[in-house]
């Protein structure tokens, strides 16, 4: 590729070949070191292409081999600005189109973020912006060692960062430790309010597994909405097994528990349906920067439509990006017709909306065990209904009630020993 361009700058010729020897002119060629490429035979003679300043020297070869040069093509920059000399506008047009590019090559107009799932791309922009780092800055302005740091100050959880330039946009790199950041959520601080754990929903326990707390239930127990599951006051006794005090906690603890859950979705019948014309309305534009530039407008151009909007950044190679780009808003026209569903179409859709709300429970770690679920047609609508019967986590913070203990101390004013009157 760079061999190519060189050659163009430099400008060559393609030649034919003809006469008596041309195999000799290829060997004087090689002798005397001119660099011939593309060499192909055609007819009784060859064609090829060669340099400008190695052509100049061939006419000795051509006298002594007596054959015969057709000069095939130029091509080349030379040759182009030969047939463009009196164009003088279209160099300068040139001339700036490069100085342009020159100019736009010193600046960040994109950045592009790596690896995040937990903080989105428009918070770490918001956060970057507040550091100073933001599109339309020079390059040479941007500390990408102090980036590095200042992200991994700002976001805990994140434990690797990554900044570097490429092209005019500014890729930032990051790895997120969820595993840690987990972990800290969990963990108790001695200075937190203590809890207790109620139970969320009415059931049977299933399962109890206590990490911090007094667990006031068993596998087997059934329990109501509200009551105590753990207590996150432990009693502190002496010998005599009095209570000298408390210590509090915050509980932690997973207890499952059958439960049920009553189910119910309905629809009309009659529904309106979208129908498209086909009747559209195209408004083109341009963003330079900040400032958008269209033409016409799609805005309450129909009594319904639907706005659709695409655009492309302007970019040179894959990272060079311009402060500019380009797009189309459409608007589509669309009128309501009123329809009704068929048996079919009803109970299909009742069963794609409970399957979803299963689907639902089941990522949050609810099992279902069974169902008693129901589709029933009326004369304008389409209900499901029933019992769904779960296993599930029901576990609720609620504040430990701190009690006090009475310290009741000895009367010195009664005496133990015997006293003697004389």
């Amino acid at each position: 590729m760079i061999r190519s361009f060189i050659r163009w700058l430099k400008g060559y010729v393609k030649l034919r070949i003809e006469g008596y020897s041309p195999e000799r002119f290829l060997n004087l060629c090689s002798f005397h070191q001119i660099y011939i490429w593309g060499l192909a035979p055609v007819g009784n003679g060859y064609e090829m292409h060669m340099s400008i300043s190695d052509f100049r020297k061939l006419r000795p070869f051509v006298r002594k081999t007596h054959t015969r040069i057709v000069l095939r093509q130029r091509c080349g920059f030379p040759f182009f600005l030969a047939r463009h000399r009196k164009r003088k506008l279209f160099f300068i047009g040139l001339f700036l189109c490069a100085a342009l590019l020159k100019t736009y090559s010193l600046f960040i107009w994109d950045i592009h973020f790596y690896g995040n799932e937990k903080w989105t791309d428009e918070t770490l922009a918001e956060f970057l912006r507040s550091e100073g780092v933001a599109p339309c800055m020079l390059k040479s302005k941007v500390d990408c060692q102090g980036i590095v740091k200042a992200v991994r100050k700002e976001y805990n959880d994140i434990v690797w960062v990554s900044a570097s330039i490429d092209g005019s946009r500014l890729n930032v790199q990051v790895k997120e430790n969820e595993d840690t950041f987990r972990e800290e959520n969990v963990s108790v601080s001695q200075d937190e309010t203590p809890t207790d754990l109620i139970a969320s929903a009415d059931g049977v326990i299933t399962k109890i597994v206590t990490r911090s707390g007094v667990p006031q239930v068993h596998v087997g127990d059934t329990v109501q909405k509200g009551d105590l599951l753990v207590l996150g006051r432990v009693e502190v006794v002496n010998d005599s097994q009095e209570v000298t005090g408390y210590q509090y906690h915050v509980s932690d603890a997973d207890v499952f528990a059958d439960t049920q859950l009553e189910y119910s979705d309905s629809i009309p019948l009659t529904y309106q349906e979208k129908v498209y014309d086909g009747k559209k309305k195209f408004q083109p534009f341009i963003r330079i920067g900040n400032t958008t530039l269209s033409m016409g407008s799609v805005r309450n151009k129909y009594k319904n439509s639907e706005i659709f909007t695409s655009e492309t950044s302007v970019k040179i190679g894959e990272n060079f990006y311009l402060p500019f780009s380009y797009g189309m808003k459409t608007a589509r026209s669309y009128s309501f017709v009123e329809k009704t569903y068929t048996e079919e179409e009803a109970r299909k859709i009742l069963s794609q909306n409970f399957h979803r709300f299963c689907e639902e429970l089941e990522e949050k770690g609810v099992q279902i065990r069974e169902n008693s679920v129901k589709i029933h047609l009326y004369e304008n609508s389409a209900a499901a209904s029933g019992t769904l019967y779960l296993n599930e986590r029901i576990t609720e913070e609620a504040d430990t009630e701190i009690l006090t203990i009475e310290r009741k101390e000895m009367d010195e004013s009664v005496g133990t020993d015997d006293q003697y009157t004389g």
